[in-house]
C-alpha cells in the first residue's frame, strides 16, 4: 500500500470516526424521563396531564406533568434539562414505575437516534412484578398496652450519620401520609413513621383520645424500637403531640419540625372535622376531603376510598369522635401550645401551606424569634404531600 492509499475500518469516508463519535455523544445527550417511585410501596402511576408540549425547552425541577398515584395525585418536576423530544405514555395511561414517560435531549440529536433510543430502553425494560414494592413494610408492635403500627426506614446510604427522624401524621391520616417524605428523609439517618392510636393500623383504643394520651403512645413506641431521641416531625394535631413530647420530655427531642400544626391558635374547621368523621359515601366524603388541599384536582379517588375503609374498621369513627371531642369542638382548638415554643430549648421550625383551610397559616404569625417559619404557596393543609421537595429541604436543613 502506497502512502497516497488510505484505508479505514469505518470505510470509505475519513470523517467517519468522526461521525461515530458524535453519534455516540448524540445518544449519550439523550435522557430518559421515567416514571418515578414516591413512596416505599408505589407500584405503578397514572400519567394525569403533560404541562409541556414536545418540542418545548424544559429546566431541571421545571414541573412537567401531574401524575396520580393510590394515595395523591401530584406535579412531577423534570429530573433533567433539554428539549422535550418525545411524549411515550399518553394521558390517562397507567404504567409501572421505572417506565419511560418521555426523552429529553439536545435539539442537534436526530429523530432517529431519539427513535433507536425509545426502542431499546422499551425493549430491555422490565417491570416489577406485582407485589414487588421493595423495602421495608409496616410491622406492628405492643407499645404502652396498646398495638401499634409503624414503617421503620434504615439510611439508604447504609451509614447512619443523622439524628433519627419520629415522623407523627395528624388527625384522621396515617404513616402512609408520608409517602413523599420518609424514603427522601433517610438518606443518611433512621427514619420512623407511627400509626397513632385510632388511626391505619393501630389499637382504635384511644382512653379519652387526649393530647397526653396520644403522646405517651408516641414515646412507648420510641422507647419499644430503641429510639432514644430524634427530631420529631408532626403534621397538625401531630405537630401538638411533638411539643407535647419536647416540652414534657426534653432529653427525647433533639428538634421539631410542625407542619401546619394544631395547638398555635384558636381556630379549627369544624366542618372538616365533623365531615371526616360522618360523611360515608365517596361522593359527599370528597369535598371533605378536598378540603386538605389548595388543588382539588390532586385528591383521587383512591384518595377518598382509602379514608372510606379505614372507617368502616371497628372502633374507627367511636376512636376519631374521642379524639376531636378531646382536642378540638366549635370551630376552637382545646390545646394551646403557642407559650411551649419559646421554652422547648431545641431547634424549632414551623411549616404550613399558604392556603390552609383546616388550620389557617395566620397561626404562625408572632412566634417567638428563635421559631423558623415557612410558608408554602400552593399548598393547603398537607404541603408535606403537595409541595414535598420543599418541605423535606425545610426538615434536612433543621439543625
Amino acid at each position: 500500500m502506497s502512502s497516497g492509499d488510505s484505508f479505514s475500518l469505518w470505510g470509505d469516508s475519513a470523517a467517519a470516526p468522526d461521525a461515530a463519535r458524535e453519534k455516540r455523544a448524540n445518544m449519550s445527550s439523550i435522557k430518559p424521563i421515567t416514571m418515578p417511585k414516591w413512596g416505599l410501596a408505589m407500584e405503578e402511576g397514572a400519567l394525569a396531564r403533560w404541562a409541556v408540549e414536545i418540542g418545548a425547552e424544559i429546566a431541571l425541577g421545571q414541573e412537567i406533568m401531574d401524575i396520580e398515584t393510590t394515595k395523591i395525585a401530584n406535579v412531577f418536576e423534570s429530573p433533567v434539562a433539554g428539549v422535550l423530544r418525545k411524549k411515550v405514555v399518553a394521558e390517562g395511561e397507567t404504567v409501572p414505575v421505572g417506565a419511560l414517560l418521555g426523552v429529553v435531549s439536545g435539539v442537534d440529536v436526530p429523530e432517529a437516534e431519539v427513535e433507536a433510543f425509545v426502542g431499546k430502553f422499551l425493549e430491555s425494560f422490565k417491570p416489577p412484578e406485582k407485589g414487588e414494592g421493595g423495602g421495608p413494610q409496616p410491622q406492628t408492635l405492643e407499645a404502652g398496652g396498646r398495638t401499634i403500627r409503624y414503617l421503620d426506614v434504615a439510611p439508604s446510604s447504609g451509614v447512619e450519620a443523622g439524628t433519627p427522624i419520629v415522623l407523627i401524621h395528624g388527625f384522621g391520616a396515617d404513616l402512609g401520609g408520608w409517602m413523599f417524605n420518609q424514603a427522601d428523609l433517610a438518606e443518611d439517618r433512621r427514619v420512623v413513621a407511627i400509626d397513632l392510636p385510632g388511626h391505619g393500623g393501630s389499637t382504635k383504643q384511644v382512653a379519652e383520645g387526649s393530647l397526653a394520651t396520644l403522646a405517651a403512645s408516641v414515646l412507648a413506641t420510641m422507647d419499644a424500637l430503641g429510639v432514644a431521641s430524634a427530631h420529631l416531625v408532626g403534621h397538625s394535631l401531630g405537630g401538638a403531640i411533638a411539643i407535647e413530647i419536647a416540652a414534657g420530655n426534653p432529653d427525647r427531642a433533639t428538634a421539631v419540625t410542625l407542619i401546619a400544626p394544631a395547638g398555635l391558635g384558636t381556630e379549627i374547621s369544624q366542618e372538616f372535622i365533623e365531615g371526616f368523621i360522618g360523611e360515608s359515601r365517596a361522593r359527599t366524603l370528597r369535598p371533605v376531603i378536598e378540603m386538605l388541599v389548595a388543588n382539588p384536582a390532586l385528591v383521587t379517588a383512591d384518595m377518598v376510598e382509602d379514608v372510606l375503609k379505614f372507617k368502616r374498621l371497628d372502633g374507627a369513627i367511636a376512636a376519631l369522635r374521642a379524639i376531636a371531642d378531646a382536642n378540638f369542638k366549635g370551630n376552637t382548638q382545646r390545646i394551646a401550645l403557642r407559650d411551649t415554643l419559646a421554652t422547648l430549648g431545641i431547634p424549632v421550625q414551623v411549616v404550613w401551606g399558604e392556603a390552609d383551610r383546616i388550620l389557617p397559616a395566620k397561626h404562625a404569625e408572632g412566634l417567638p424569634a428563635s421559631v423558623k417559619v415557612t410558608t408554602i404557596s400552593g399548598a393547603g393543609h398537607i404541603p408535606h404531600l403537595e409541595k414535598a421537595a420543599e418541605v423535606n429541604a425545610a426538615i434536612k436543613a433543621l439543625k
